[in-house]
């Protein structure tokens, strides 16, 4: 298939591999038995993501590990949760209050640093922990995942922050799948404490990815740790997402003194 033609209908496959899956999803946790379905979706070789060029490491995670597989858990795979449109503006917006100086600055995901346009604006879901699945859209705040413009194959970098989680390293994979990443500036292996970065529709560097899931199946007691402005994915033909948390809570992530100082 020719290369151009690829790359255009690559998102759309994309998309319907997501809903179709979304859709099994949803049968079996209301009428089916317990577990989840998802359809594979089978890409040619040409349509792997490339390497960024870095090298990853790993580290030792303080116990005890996530209460069940990572890919099942809708804290660390974001897809569990699904997200909705939101009607909020998709521009970005101050909110008065404190400010942690520490904080993730969204603007060094790219470099140079930047704010980039805001595309569109969805609200994640809610999850049902009694039920198993997941419930409405988050209503406050009105917008938890927003849809950034990016140059298709752009690198991404590990956005600055104070933290250090010792060796040089800033933040744990706590999940990692071809197009979605889950991002934790402390080292354990939940979203409970710290704050928490979901990044969706990205192309994650394969060896990071082999990595973490070398180390999952290994039972996570280590897990790949990145430096502060390190390469770990790229951008592909239609808008990254970004979805921010703090000890669990979804934040607005069109905060600009908060993210995007």
């Amino acid at each position: 298939m020719n290369k151009s033609i690829l790359s255009k209908l690559l998102p759309l496959l994309l998309a319907l591999a997501a809903w179709l899956g979304a859709s099994n999803v949803v049968r079996a946790q209301e009428g089916g038995p317990p577990y989840r379905v998802f359809l594979p979706l089978t890409l040619p070789a040409s349509a792997l993501c490339e390497r960024t060029g870095a090298t990853y490491q790993a580290l030792t995670v303080e116990p005890p590990p996530t209460d069940r597989p990572a890919a099942q858990h809708p804290d660390l795979n974001l897809a569990l949760r699904g997200y909705a449109p939101a009607t909020a503006p998709a521009s970005y917006i101050w909110i008065n209050g404190p400010t942690d100086p520490d904080a993730p600055l969204l603007s060094t995901l790219f470099a140079p640093a930047r704010q980039p346009p805001i595309e569109a604006v969805s609200r994640v879901n809610t999850w049902d922990w009694a039920q198993d699945r997941h419930g409405e859209p988050i209503a406050d705040p009105p917008v938890t995942l927003i849809w950034v413009d990016a140059q298709p194959d752009e690198r991404l970098y590990l956005p600055n922050s104070g933290y250090d989680l010792g060796q040089g390293f800033e933040a744990l994979v706590l999940y990692a799948e071809r197009h979605r990443i889950t991002l934790k500036y402390t080292r354990e292996d939940n979203v409970v404490w710290g704050y928490t970065l979901h990044l969706e529709n990205v192309c994650v560097d394969p060896d990071l990815l082999a990595l973490y899931r070398r180390l999952d199946a290994a039972g996570r007691a280590e897990l790949p740790a990145l430096r502060p402005g390190q390469p770990f994915a790229r951008a592909m033909e239609t808008p990254p997402g970004v979805s921010i948390r703090d000890t669990g809570r979804f934040m607005d992530p069109r905060s600009l003194k908060d993210w995007w100082r």
